[in-house]
């Protein structure tokens, strides 16, 4: 078998090959004959027009246990192969439009638009000031393989891109066939399904990879497309820090008990450890190219000082560094930088204090070269590497701390009663008062001497806060300096971290503040309340002394999920733009910069979707230019596993950022018109109207606990944490993503869709007309960006196969499946009438990719819908079921 030189529907067939070969060593004849007619008829139902299912559920009704299980094996690991023959496609689309300059997103693209519009230097100049990308990896439970499983994969993925970019004689292709062969082989043979939970180290060690293998590696990348593009159009202009990485494993409590302190210090230890690790290497590797001879060099100013300094500091190394390398000054500084970095950390003296120190060493050595005529030295090989010490620091991710706020009151009301202050029988405003009063008094409320005493919640808060301040002596206050506040309500879960935060000497006001502190504001409540919230908190005095400490910046974050699971699509993402726009003028009155923090998940419904274009589609008056937002369980690896495709990534979401904080900082766009508020606003109350009134009819808990794989769901090893906040099975309880995940794996994704049609009819009912949705889906980005990933849920929606799974939940169905049904055909319809397209998704590949996906996903529904109705399952069907759930996820690329 060769895979070389090839489209995407080549590579499928020829992995699909490939797999049907493994299958025919590894299973009976018996079982692949199944597989084989399961496909055929699954590919007639879907292609052919062939008669409805039947051909298909008659084949896996009569399945033993263990051919089940062969089947649903024999589909997801399909799907997984598949799915690395479209990561190879969007790898060649991203290079072929690279080398045609067709990437009109691309960064080059960014600044030739400001160059062809007359942007002068000085403004572009403070657009790149302004302007810092957050990326921020969560643990969230999404990732529906095991890291042995994609460990696996990623190894096919390279022997796929030898055969694709390589050329090979007919011996190395056979090599690399064999070897393809021989993975594929050793995938099939390994169990596809966690027999634990993961761990939280597993989490943590999950999203180093990514930024240890990957992002370490393109993020200069990057920054050398746009100096490139910025020296052709305004080379007097330097680039300064356009990214930071920032992470929530291994420091994430909320809802999750087994985060403790011990594993936010290894978290952190090892992190350090890993990019001194890869700083170490690059200093060897430029060791190995700045071999230039003292003689011919002129050698004073910065490098000079920096290494007669080292000499002093070091003089046994310098000695020996000397002796190895005579007149050879660059690699006698290398290796007495790489001395300094194994010292980090250490008790021997002569370590780097910071990164800062670093960062200054290697600029030096970029300055010299350049004085010394070695420029394109300079460029080629020292400059990554100022952008990787400038990016990853010591810390590699700077790590946030989260908890729920009431976890925080609990803690608090207990230190204020050992004080005999009955905290917790107060108002708000007694509260903040007392909270106040509390952080601007010199003494501490109860000596940290006493945390110990402390049992249960207040205990295991007062230690994480006196660790806190372990961590910021240790890693430096940069590698964990935010903490985010779970469902914020009120001022005083805002001060209460505040006061936790000095009385453990992370705070000390005025003059030091170690924390931005970030509410979470994700509740209809919350957000709608965030001028009373924001306001008071921004004239309190202990808060404001700890702003002005930070800077003037409050970082706000925003809750995509948890506010479409309570209000709906249409209504949650209607109450997030037009609160965004609020937090924005509260801020400005308070002559604060905002900085938004954009909880989003992977899936429509929890605020996915292209990054570029949700960012270009946020309220003008919002992008200050910094910008925060999650990332998140299997959007992680599509985005970042491949570096090509996550260089793509960030160079989309830059050229976004730039035209966004442009157009912000010209004025162009500010403030949509008022009348195009009106249709949206009808349409969102009514909406969530809708959305509401399903959730709240009596028996739909049970519609969605029988319609929905949801029991299997909360079994599976997905994640550290639990699947819910209560334990208990109950819409309000249940955490976002399991939420989602179900409605996905029955393929009535409805959190990504439902209310909007019955909201859209509503405005058109009550006056409104068609023109108008036309005309707001054409002009304003927050609307069609909107519409458009309504329309991709709704594409990924497959009502057939959703009513097999309505079938199981028995006199619920009548119930609640038609009502769905009548809103799916509305939105359908109204976004049809809108978009004035013929199908539903705004991208045709989209189309296309589900046309291939669904035959071989439908067998795995039909499977999955035959076991959810067993009752007492075998071991053997209930690992079928799972790999249903995991070959569904793989099928659907999408969890929760």
């Amino acid at each position: 078998m060769s895979l070389h030189g090839r489209d995407v529907e080549q590579d499928v067939r020829e992995l699909s090959t490939l797999l049907g070969d493994v299958l025919a060593e590894q299973t009976s004849p018996d079982a692949l004959a199944t597989v084989e007619r399961v496909r055929t008829s699954a590919i007639a139902y879907r292609r052919e027009n062939a008669e409805p299912r039947s051909a298909v559920r008659a084949e896996l009704e009569g399945l033993d246990p263990e051919t089940a299980e062969t089947v649903a094996r024999a589909f997801s690991t399909y799907f997984e192969l598949v799915n690395l023959a479209e990561e190879r496609e969007r790898v060649r689309a991203i290079r072929e439009g690279s080398e045609s300059g067709s990437l009109a997103d691309s960064i080059t693209g960014a600044v030739e638009r400001f160059a062809e519009r007359g942007v002068d230097a000085a403004t572009v100049e403070q657009v790149l000031s302004d302007v810092l990308i957050e990326p921020t990896f969560t643990a969230h439970p999404t990732e529906a393989r095991r890291k042995t499983v994609k460990a696996k994969l990623r190894s096919v993925a390279d022997h796929i891109e030898a055969l694709d970019e390589q050329r090979l004689t007919r011996r190395e292709r056979d090599r690399i066939d064999r070897q393809l062969e021989a993975e594929v082989t050793s995938l099939w043979q390994t169990p596809q399904i966690r027999d634990r939970r993961p761990e939280v180290t597993d989490e943590a060690l999950n999203v180093q990879w990514y930024l240890e293998n990957t992002l370490f590696d393109v993020v200069g990348e990057v920054y050398d497309e746009l100096e490139r593009a910025l020296a052709e159009h305004y080379p007097s202009l330097d680039v300064p820090k356009l990214f930071e990485f920032r992470s929530w494993a291994g420091s994430d409590r909320d809802g999750n008990p087994h985060v403790t302190p011990e594993v936010t210090t290894e978290t952190l230890d090892r992190q350090r450890a890993v990019v001194l690790s890869r700083y170490r290497d690059e200093l060897k590797r430029l060791s190995g190219i700045l071999s230039q001879d003292r003689r011919g060099l002129t050698l004073d100013g910065a490098f000079a000082d920096r290494l007669a300094a080292d000499e002093e500091r070091l003089p046994e190394v310098a000695s020996a560094a000397r002796e190895r390398y005579p007149n050879e000054p660059y690699r006698q500084k290398l290796k007495l930088m790489r001395e300094r970095l194994e010292r980090v950390g250490d008790v021997r003296p002569g370590g780097y204090g910071d990164a800062d120190e670093l960062l200054a060493d290697v600029e030096s050595i970029a300055a010299s070269l350049r004085a010394n005529g070695a420029g394109a030295v300079a460029s080629a090989v020292v400059d990554p590497l100022v952008r990787q010490v400038d990016t990853f620091g010591f810390t590699l991710a700077s790590l946030d701390l989260r908890d729920h706020r009431k976890n925080h009151t609990e803690t608090v009301a207990a230190v204020f009663d050992r004080a005999g202050v009955d905290y917790a029988g107060r108002d708000e405003a007694e509260r903040v008062e007392t909270l106040t009063e509390a952080i601007l008094q010199s003494e501490p409320v109860v000596d940290p001497a006493d945390h110990d005493d402390y049992e249960g919640t207040p205990g295991r808060v007062l230690r994480r806060f006196d660790r806190l301040a372990d961590w910021q002596r240790e890693y430096g206050v940069d590698a964990i300096d935010t903490y985010c506040i779970s469902m914020t309500e009120e001022p005083s879960h805002v001060l209460e971290v505040l006061f936790l935060a000095d009385q453990a000497g992370v705070v000390d006001l005025p003059g030091h503040c170690g924390l931005d502190i970030a509410p979470l504001l994700e509740t209809e409540s919350a957000l709608s309340g965030a001028r009373r919230i924001m306001g008071t908190l921004f004239e309190n005095e202990a808060y404001a002394a700890a702003l002005d400490a930070r800077g003037d910046r409050q970082e706000v974050m925003l809750g995509y999920s948890d506010s479409n699971k309570e209000n709906g699509f249409l209504a949650a993402n209607w109450s997030l733009h037009r609160n965004q726009k609020r937090l924005a003028t509260i801020t400005d009155d308070h002559d604060i910069e905002l900085r938004l923090f954009h909880g989003r998940g992977g899936s429509i419904s929890r605020g996915g979707g292209p990054m570029n274009e949700a960012l270009l589609a946020l309220p003008t008056e919002t992008v200050t230019g910094q910008v925060k937002f999650t990332e998140q369980g299997e959007a992680i690896a599509e985005k970042y596993a491949n570096p090509d495709i996550a260089r793509r990534n960030l160079e989309q979401m830059l050229n976004a950022q730039l035209r966004a904080r442009h157009r912000a900082l010209t004025g162009d766009g500010h403030g949509t018109p008022e009348r195009w508020h009106e249709p949206v606003a009808t349409a969102a109350d009514a909406a969530r109207e809708a959305y509401r009134d399903l959730l709240e009819t009596d028996g739909f808990v049970a519609y969605f606990e029988r319609a929905t794989p949801i029991p299997v769901i909360e079994d599976l090893n997905l994640g550290s944490r639990p699947a819910s906040r209560s334990g208990e099975r109950a819409v309000e309880d249940l955490r976002a993503i399991p939420w989602v995940f179900s409605w996905t794996q029955a393929r009535c994704i409805l959190p990504g869709w439902y209310g909007l049609g019955t909201g859209l009819q509503a405005y058109l009912d009550e006056g409104g007309d068609l023109g108008t949705l036309q005309e707001l889906y054409e002009e304003w980005p927050f609307f069609r960006t909107t519409l458009d990933n309504a329309a991709l849920s709704l594409a990924r929606t497959d009502l057939p196969t959703a009513a097999e799974y309505a079938d199981l939940a028995g006199e619920h169905r009548d119930e609640f499946f038609p009502r769905i049904e009548a809103e799916y055909d509305r939105c359908v319809d109204l976004l049809l009438d809108i978009t004035g397209r013929d199908g539903l998704s705004p991208r045709p590949w989209i189309e296309r990719n589900l046309d291939r996906r669904n035959p071989y996903v439908d067998p795995l529904n039909l499977l999955q819908v035959r076991l959810l109705a067993t009752e007492d399952r075998t071991d053997a069907e209930e690992r079928a079921l799972r790999l249903t759930v995991k070959g569904i996820a793989a099928g659907m690329k999408s969890t929760g």
